[in-house]
């Protein structure tokens, strides 16, 4: 029992500290033929967490699509002990003058390893934006969920010697997931945007809150057209 209060607490644990989000655009400023889009960002949680992305827009005009690949690390001295990776796609399917709604579907891999444990994390992340989209700089509201499905523990040999019953294995946390929200805008110039994001993260209860409740992310887009 106390292993299994165990693993949710550190189920938990990963999805927070790896919640940076994903990387925005600006829709009104991707008219220009740009198709593959570079993205560096920084965001803050229990530090600074560093973040590279790379996204390829199909010229769609009904339905407008970036497929997407990513990954971010808490910055430290083992860069890439604890990582994160997500690959999905993003669509725009309404756009009514500048007015304009998107979705956003994530396949996630994580990665988190202390003196105790060493998970191996998949999950899923999907969110809406609506937003004000105009060609120089947007402002738009995002709220989304963020779940770990099944994670892989392989414990230690320190935590063996405390509880020698413990199994490795996958497990299906009873809990896991968290609702975010979070207001973004940028301004776009040339090929290039930067972008600001700000919100907060609340479990799937609707009442748990981690020690630090908010997400930051601070962004940067290269846009190429070829």
């Amino acid at each position: 029992m106390k292993n299994n209060k165990l693993y949710i607490k550190i189920t938990f644990f990963i999805l927070i500290c790896n919640v940076v989000k994903s990387q925005t655009v600006n829709w009104a400023g991707l008219e220009n033929g740009e198709r593959h889009i570079l993205n560096a960002n920084i965001g803050a949680e229990y530090g600074a967490i560093l973040g590279l992305g790379y996204g390829y827009k199909f010229h769609d005009k009904l339905f407008p699509t970036i497929v997407n690949i990513e990954v971010s690390t808490p910055a430290g001295e083992d860069l890439f002990d604890d990582f994160k990776t997500k690959a999905g796609a993003h669509v725009r399917w309404v756009k009514v003058r500048d007015f304009q709604f998107s979705t956003k579907v994530q396949g996630v891999f994580r990665k988190f390893e202390n003196e105790n444990v060493q998970l191996l994390n998949f999950g899923v992340d999907m969110s809406g934006t609506i937003g004000y989209y105009r060609r120089r700089w947007f402002g738009a509201l995002e709220i989304g969920f963020d779940k770990a499905i099944v994670t892989h523990f392989k414990h230690s040999d320190h935590y063996r010697e405390i509880y020698p019953a413990v199994k490795d294995g996958w497990y299906e946390p009873a809990t896991g997931g968290n609702f975010y929200a979070a207001i973004q805008g940028g301004y776009t110039f040339s090929n290039q945007e930067i972008y600001l994001k700000i919100g907060g993260i609340v479990s799937q209860d609707l009442k748990t809150k981690p020690q630090l409740p908010y997400l930051l992310q601070v962004g940067y887009n290269y846009k190429l057209p070829f």
